[in-house]
């Protein structure tokens, strides 16, 4: 059985969910008291979990106002998908052609899961497939750090996934999205390092924004 979440972790994964729903906006200012009374809580709680998302960069606190919604701006999206492609690109050379044919396998069926047509319909979960095939690409590489520095990364970007395609998501982007996983795959089984590299670049290069 799994440990009951905390009010403040309850209240801080439904406020990033409404956030990740379109129900606050980039920009809209979230109220202690706004809060208090949607959750029907107590002030403390919600203050915990308001300062949480405040250090995790999700919201800002505006004295005297409340917590404003950070927008993710275009260079915030270009800096961090660097980032990833120098982590991710790197950590691979650690396991590229060292893949057994279970760990194959496993990222063969996390691949399915991506493009799964049923899933199209919501890009949540179609983010939350993505996140866990490249999640499991970096754990193969054995660095804790890494894995947890990518967890972070792609946790910022799937707000502004969702705040690119919240009125543009449609099925077809699915296919667009994932078009580098396969040949990805084959480089990796091929133990082509510098294959795989490259479309683990172009697959980057296809977040829209």
């Amino acid at each position: 059985m799994e440990p009951k979440k905390s009010l403040k972790t309850t209240i801080y994964d439904a406020i990033l969910e409404s956030i990740f729903q379109d129900q606050y906006k980039p920009g809209e200012i979230l109220t202690e008291n706004a809060l208090v009374e949607r959750f029907n809580v107590s002030k403390a709680p919600v203050r915990e979990a308001l300062l949480t998302l405040c250090n995790n960069g999700v919201l800002k606190n505006i004295p005297r106002l409340g917590y404003e919604v950070i927008k993710l701006t275009t260079t915030d999206v270009q800096e961090i998908l660097r980032f990833r492609a120098i982590l991710e690109c790197g950590c691979m050379a650690e396991y590229c052609g060292k893949l057994t044919q279970a760990q194959l396998a496993k990222l063969a069926e996390l691949n399915e899961l991506c493009c799964r047509k049923e899933d199209s319909a919501d890009f949540r979960t179609h983010w939350q497939h993505n996140e866990d095939f490249h999640l499991q690409l970096i754990a193969y590489a054995g660095n804790a750090y890494a894995y947890r520095a990518l967890k972070r990364s792609l946790s910022i970007l799937s707000r502004a996934y969702a705040q690119f395609y919240w009125d543009k998501w449609t099925p077809a982007v699915v296919t667009l999205d994932m078009k580098s996983h396969q040949p990805l795959l084959v480089a990796l089984a091929a133990g082509n390092l510098k294959q795989a590299q490259k479309y683990l670049q172009e697959d980057l290069q296809d977040f829209g924004y």
